[in-house]
């Protein structure tokens, strides 16, 4: 099955409101980790005293662990970005939490903005990007845990050309 379709499926669950489910102490489903991503979003008073801003690289910080996960937040300054990569056997849950990113993969770029939550499955290829002139906030849930992140040449680069579409998937809701 083509993995583009594979990630537009698991990516509608953001959309059913009623299938997602509060966030369970060992997620065990696409389903729970964005589940546990929105609880941990929620928590602004946990995550907000962490983040720092590097304009020399992105600032990351492992907020927790799980048994097979690994929960991640991220600073973005302007211009700041991570250039074309996956995440090798990992599958994950990124959220938005303060500003926006450009996500660019070969099907197009997507301006992301505080809210937005993309789920991908192993080996999906994209680039995430600071583009606006604010700092950024992201969470990143990788299951299994993040052992990999192969970078990619062109094809998902070349994205950067079209005009980034706006994603709908919010925590709003």
């Amino acid at each position: 099955m083509n993995s583009d379709s594979d990630l537009q499926i698991a990516g509608d669950i953001l959309a059913v409101q009623h299938l997602l489910q509060p966030a369970r102490e060992h997620p065990a489903t696409v389903a729970d980790f964005v589940g546990l991503a929105r609880s941990i979003a929620a928590d602004r008073a946990h995550w907000a005293p962490l983040v720092e801003y590097d304009a020399a690289s992105r600032w990351y910080h492992r907020l927790r662990t799980g048994p097979g996960y690994e929960v991640w937040l991220l600073s973005w300054v302007p211009g700041q970005g991570t250039g074309p990569h996956d995440h090798g056997p990992s599958s994950g849950v990124l959220t938005v939490l303060e500003g926006q990113l450009t996500e660019r993969t070969r099907r197009g770029p997507i301006t992301l903005a505080a809210g937005a939550q993309r789920v991908f499955a192993p080996g999906y290829a994209h680039d995430l990007v600071n583009d606006s002139l604010e700092p950024a906030v992201s969470l990143h849930i990788y299951y299994p845990g993040l052992t990999e992140m192969p970078m990619h040449p062109e094809p998902v680069a070349q994205a950067r050309r079209e005009t980034p579409r706006v994603a709908v998937e919010s925590l709003a809701g």
